[in-house]
């Protein structure tokens, strides 16, 4: 079985397998800052790239041990796909436990395609069969002084702010389920992380074994047409807006749409409304 979840917030998340702990692959709209869902991690994640729109790319191999510049890859779609990448955790070694070093090379690939404005969407998965994401990488952590340990839980917390946690599973299951969820640590499958709203999507395996990234991509495809601007302040208006109160929020709608008023992509999806036609959006 796969998975595959979305979040209100823009963010999408793929899931491999009938295994998960609270953690997952993701798919995020770059706009005001990258939203990364609360979803679930798998032990039959995607094992290696995925045929892109036009043709196959072949398979990699796993050994015991991976050169530390090759923990993460960055690969950019292109033709159809052009604004979306897919960036692959790679560290079978250590089953993609988060690392220092995969840490900074989350945080340096985050914050280069946050300001490349051709880049519309980002999948993060995994190329390693059978898990997504062990957690954090506790061997690691244990030869580390006591005076890095803070340090690098912040950082962690600054790259995938919008996955799980204290905060925000409540704001996802609710409290008491929440509390249930964190204080026995329990492991969800598939089916059971859908039916209490963690994920979006559950899909049948298939032979390639990367069906969750396949949907992950069905939906990324989706965004792509979208206004840029309006996909933008639309997640604002999503993510501010859910920790306040409803008046707040509608306060808040109504000021990210007074930014759209005066953008060319605005007078662009008009005039592509009244002409029949597909818009075509600049981001402007």
């Amino acid at each position: 079985m796969a998975a595959a979840a979305a979040t209100a917030s823009g963010a999408l998340g793929a899931l491999q397998a009938s295994r998960a702990r609270l953690v997952a692959p993701w798919c995020a709209r770059l706009g005001l800052g990258l939203g990364l869902p609360s979803s679930a991690t798998s032990p039959r994640a995607a094992p290696a790239w995925a045929p892109a729109a036009r043709g196959a790319v072949p398979r990699r191999g796993y050994s015991s041990e991976v050169n530390e510049q090759d923990e993460l890859r960055v690969r950019y779609l292109q033709e159809e796909d052009r604004g979306i990448v897919v960036l692959g955790i790679n560290r079978a070694y250590a089953k993609n436990a988060i690392s220092k070093n995969l840490i900074k090379m989350l945080s340096k690939a985050v914050d280069a395609l946050k300001s490349d404005k051709k880049v519309r969407t980002i999948i993060v998965r995994s190329e390693v069969p059978g898990i997504f994401c062990a957690g954090a990488d506790l061997k690691e952590r244990v030869k580390m002084h006591s005076s890095e340990v803070g340090p690098f839980v912040s950082k962690v917390r600054a790259v995938v702010n919008e996955i799980g946690g204290t905060q925000r599973l409540p704001r996802t299951v609710g409290m008491s389920l929440a509390k249930e969820l964190i204080f026995s640590a329990r492991v969800l499958d598939g089916q059971e992380a859908k039916a209490i709203g963690l994920i979006s999507h559950v899909l049948e395996q298939n032979k390639e074994g990367d069906a969750a990234y396949k949907k992950a991509l069905d939906l990324a495809r989706e965004f792509l047409p979208q206004g840029p601007v309006a996909m933008r302040v639309a997640k604002l208006a999503i993510n501010q807006g859910m920790e306040v109160d409803l008046v707040t929020g509608l306060a808040i709608e109504e000021a990210c749409y007074t930014q759209t008023i005066p953008t060319k992509d605005r007078l662009e999806g008009l005039l592509a409304f009244k002409e029949k036609r597909p818009p075509r959006f600049k981001g402007e």
